[in-house]
């Protein structure tokens, strides 16, 4: 059996914002037990990450460290057509990923405790994100 559902996320701008309880709703809605869930992010310049859901010092420490692999504004860059975080954005969504797939059974996701599911935007600005959910028993 397979649903899809397709989740909008609004971000707040450049941070990570957690889809967790969200995507729980789609496995409610889906009814299946057991299988996986495959999320994509139909966007180049956000990612999906699974982290830590408890210290938010993780995922800063995580802003921080990508800052430093692809800083906004760097002059090297070529495309700049949508501002300073333009390629940094693009980049930040090549090494984080578009994509996720989750274990699952008896309805759950099958997350270790300290872990959740975030969209994690990389333009500095609130974006409308989409990301596609799919369960696959």
């Amino acid at each position: 059996m397979t649903y899809q559902e397709i989740l909008t996320v609004v971000s707040r701008g450049r941070g990570s914002h957690n889809i967790t309880a969200e995507l729980r709703a789609v496995l409610a809605r889906a009814g299946i037990a057991t299988g996986l869930a495959h999320l994509f992010v139909r966007h180049t310049s956000c990612s999906l990450l699974l982290t830590e859901n408890a210290d938010p010092d993780v995922r800063r420490d995580l802003e921080t460290i990508f800052s430093r692999l692809a800083p906004d504004g760097d002059p090297a860059y070529r495309h700049d057509l949508e501002g300073d975080d333009d390629m940094a954005a693009h980049a930040r969504s090549v090494l984080a990923g578009s994509d996720l797939t989750v274990p699952m059974a008896g309805g759950e996701l099958l997350l270790g405790t300290w872990q959740g599911v975030f969209l994690w935007e990389h333009r500095s600005r609130s974006h409308r994100r989409e990301v596609v959910v799919t369960i696959l028993g």
